[in-house]
């Protein structure tokens, strides 16, 4: 067996630094050296924290009002704290929770919540709704209004769509699971705090929730620009289904097909079409305005 060559002198090769050097230096290069950037899933975890909060004040105050809400934690600017201070007082005393409204600095504010909320100082965290099918919001008898949103993806015109629902009184707002904004705060300051009173159901398939519908006594009416009578002709009453398209592409022609009637809103105008959630509030009011007498 042939022996290690040492180095003329014998034991491990001469270091001249001084002590310590070795190790010094090291820890030169780790103080030195970039940061790793953060992991996918470390972006995610962490942009799904941001989104859980609930911010502004119309949105925080429903929220709070709302018993079906766990409520995680309030907090509020300094200029602010009162109003929360004063909201979070009554969700207390209804619930008989622990919740105070915590004073924060407008830096830990900023972090907490998504880039550029508008959050006008204060902010809550709250355990999600309890999630709803579409069986769950048409067993109830009598006169409705659900809205069925086709390929809208923007979250502040879905936002703006349940506010709009919730002045009408319409009973949920329907949305396919693929294509459709999550539940953030974003959608929740556009709702302007709807959502703690209309539901917002997601469904797999948007053609076979309209059928399902149709079983329970609803007719299906899709808004479309080139239908060839107004909204208003059709004297729609009783369990209606709205149904409203992307303002770019309209509806899908499964979703067009599925529809019992299609009809177009009034525009004597240059312009042939609203957006959206523009749409859905003025085809809403159609609805109440065309049976007074009836709740939807």
């Amino acid at each position: 067996m042939r022996g290690r060559r040492e180095r003329p002198g014998g034991g491990r090769p001469r270091d001249d630094r001084p002590p310590g050097a070795p190790r010094a230096a090291a820890a030169a290069t780790e103080r030195s050296a970039p940061a790793r950037p953060p992991s996918r899933r470390a972006e995610e975890a962490a942009s799904a924290a941001r989104n859980a909060w609930v911010y502004g004040r119309h949105p925080v105050a429903a929220l709070l009002a709302n018993p079906a809400r766990r409520v995680r934690r309030a907090i509020a600017l300094a200029d602010a704290q009162e109003w929360l201070a004063e909201r979070v007082g009554e969700a207390r005393a209804r619930r008989g929770e622990g919740l105070r409204a915590e004073t924060v600095e407008r830096e830990t504010l900023d972090e907490l919540l998504p880039p550029g909320a508008v959050h006008q100082g204060v902010a809550v965290r709250a355990d999600a709704l309890p999630e709803l099918g579409i069986d769950d919001v048409s067993a109830a008898e009598g006169p409705a209004v659900i809205v069925f949103l086709d390929q809208v993806s923007d979250p502040h015109n879905v936002g703006a769509v349940l506010r709009s629902a919730a002045v009408f009184g319409a009973r949920a707002v329907v949305v396919p699971e693929h294509g459709s904004p999550p539940l953030t705060g974003v959608l929740a300051k556009a709702a302007s705090g709807a959502l703690e009173h209309v539901p917002l159901v997601r469904v797999t398939n948007l053609v076979r929730a309209l059928e399902r519908l149709r079983k329970a006594g609803f007719w299906s009416v899709g808004l479309d620009e080139a239908a060839d009578r107004p909204l208003a002709a059709l004297a729609l009453s009783g369990r209606i289904a709205l149904v409203l398209g992307s303002e770019g592409e309209g509806l899908r022609r499964l979703t067009r097909e599925r529809c019992d009637h299609l009809a177009r809103l009034p525009a004597r105008g240059p312009l042939a079409s609203l957006n959206v959630s523009n749409a859905a509030a003025v085809a809403l009011y159609e609805l109440v305005r065309a049976a007074p007498e009836e709740a939807a």
